[in-house]
């Protein structure tokens, strides 16, 4: 059977989240969801994730993974939560995740006798590429895509690629890639290995801020991103992407809720408040 995909778009963060479904099994994985949360006081809510909690049940679904296609800057995971209520799924991320805890250790608030340890223990899966993820009957792989990030995967299922930040809509371009441990080359290779894809496979964006006003969309194609991305479209070669990709990331300020979303984030959401507080203390310093 094929998979079904249903997106929800957080309208703060213009991040979209995805349950895929195997309709025979009624097996499910969550992907990229998001937690709410207040940059003027704080404060974090649920609205966005219980509105997948209610699509789950209303549709009699049974989820077996919280997936995470990297460590996001831009917004709290709710992976943490979602765990909360459906206690048999599994959270899952790329391997790569140690080399970014490595890099961000000293950003996270743990007393000094329990540091956090950049093992991606805090995680149940370590998810290497070409690994399968199995909904029932329907079986997909995970794809290794760094350049963003590291740590960055997609999730390919059927004729869909869940792609994280890799590109955005083909009017919005790609991801920056001046994180640490972030390279340009190496994103020009990872969009490379989805454009060798069939043109008719469908990529699925984590992201669109909509330019010049258009609806959202989450929807795109190897071949229209092969058409009319604006950064990587036939014909640009890697030197030109890379060049053009490290002048525009210079220019770019970091992303507003940085300081709070990636110590969050790395440790799976396993934060309590008090650390979330010290967190937004940071972020308005």
């Amino acid at each position: 059977m094929h998979p079904m995909v249903a997106a929800f778009l957080d309208s703060a963060t213009s991040s979209y989240s995805y349950v895929v479904a195997e309709p025979g099994s009624r097996t499910c994985a969550v992907i990229d969801p998001v937690l709410d949360f207040d940059p003027a006081t704080g404060i974090t809510s649920t609205t966005g994730a219980d509105r997948i909690i209610d699509f789950v049940r209303a549709n009699d679904l049974i989820v077996e993974w919280l997936l995470e296609t990297h460590v996001h800057a831009d917004h709290l995971s709710a992976g943490h939560y979602l765990k909360s209520h459906f206690v048999c799924a599994q959270t899952g991320i790329g391997r790569g995740v140690i080399e970014v805890q490595e890099t961000f250790a000293d950003s996270v608030p743990r007393c000094p006798d329990s540091p956090l340890v950049p093992d991606g223990h805090q995680f149940d899966r370590l998810l290497d590429a070409g690994e399968k993820l199995c909904l029932g009957h329907a079986c997909g792989r995970v794809l290794a895509l760094p350049g963003h990030t590291p740590a960055c995967v997609g999730y390919q299922f059927d004729d869909f690629i869940l792609v994280g930040d890799t590109l955005f809509m083909p009017d919005y371009g790609t991801a920056r890639c001046d994180f640490p441990g972030g390279d340009s080359a190496t994103l020009y290779r990872s969009i490379q290995q989805l454009f060798a894809e069939p043109d008719e496979t469908k990529l699925l964006m984590c992201h669109d801020y909509a330019p010049g006003g258009r609806s959202h969309r989450y929807l795109s194609t190897v071949a229209e991103q092969r058409a009319h991305n604006i950064h990587i479209r036939d014909g640009v070669s890697e030197a030109e992407f890379v060049a053009f990709r490290n002048t525009r990331d210079g220019t770019l300020s970091a992303p507003a809720l940085m300081t709070v979303a990636v110590p969050y984030n790395l440790t799976a959401g396993q934060l309590d408040t008090a650390d979330l507080s010290l967190l937004h203390k940071r972020m308005a310093a």
